[in-house]
């Protein structure tokens, strides 16, 4: 989502946004389930003004889409299994690139908000029996610092139009209370605070191998599709 949502009533559309994304999120909206406007504005107590522009965010993260007659929106299909492994060879090479750079950068590193995202996220998760919509936003929040503090704005805005988190962390939750990628990002922050590049980019390699295969056990059991990892990442 970009820019600001404006304030509506008693709740802000913001607040609506985030209400209607956790539902998509947690499949409490269907994939491809029509969304009835008037039945969601009732069920959230607003007027259809926040939702018509939560919605429109929604259609910007690509969780949702117009109909075919233009007049209203679904929720968008989960990923595929061949658009999972897509997804995944596409963040192999940009985030594989961007932990080096990172990590040989001392003025811009930043371990610091890593750490504290990290932090934040277990303090939240304390009690929480679906992590799924706090997981999504610190995985977001993780990767996200580690590209801002690359400086490269093209690389940035090319993995934030993916939404790929949002659409990984929809097929379900599969790191049931968030240990295994707590455990990764720690590996992954600990080797940027060391300004260690070889270190980071093995630690993010398996982080995202390792996430790939949790997502990739969504779909039916047999032979895991074949995840093409890119070798070590260098322009010089």
């Amino acid at each position: 989502m970009t820019g600001e949502l404006p304030v509506a009533g008693r709740r802000s559309t913001a607040e609506v946004y985030e209400e209607i994304r956790t539902m998509i999120l947690e499949s409490r909206i269907e994939p491809g389930e029509r969304i009835n406007l008037d039945a969601l504005a009732r069920d959230l107590g607003v007027s259809q003004t926040p939702v018509r522009e939560a919605v429109r965010h929604l259609e910007g993260d690509h969780l949702v889409v117009r109909t075919g007659e233009g007049r209203g929106y679904r929720t968008t299909a989960l990923l595929d299994r061949a658009g999972l492994r897509e997804l995944f060879e596409f963040r192999l090479l940009v985030d594989l690139w961007a932990v080096r750079a990172v990590a040989v950068n001392r003025l811009s590193n930043p371990a610091g908000r890593l750490a504290r995202e990290v932090d934040r996220f277990e303090r939240a998760a304390v009690g929480v029996a679906d992590v799924r919509r706090l997981l999504v936003t610190h995985d977001t929040t993780f990767h996200g610092e580690i590209l801002a503090a690359c400086g490269n704005d093209v690389a940035r805005r090319a993995y934030t139009g993916t939404h790929g988190h949002l659409h990984a962390f929809r097929l379900y939750s599969p790191d049931i209370d968030g240990t295994a990628t707590v455990r990764e990002h720690r590996a992954v922050l600990d080797a940027i605070a060391g300004c260690d590049p070889d270190a980071a980019e093995e630690a993010m390699r398996r982080h995202l191998v390792d996430a790939y295969h949790r997502f990739d056990a969504a779909f039916a059991a047999g032979d895991r599709a074949r995840l093409r990892v890119p070798g070590r990442q260098s322009l010089f």
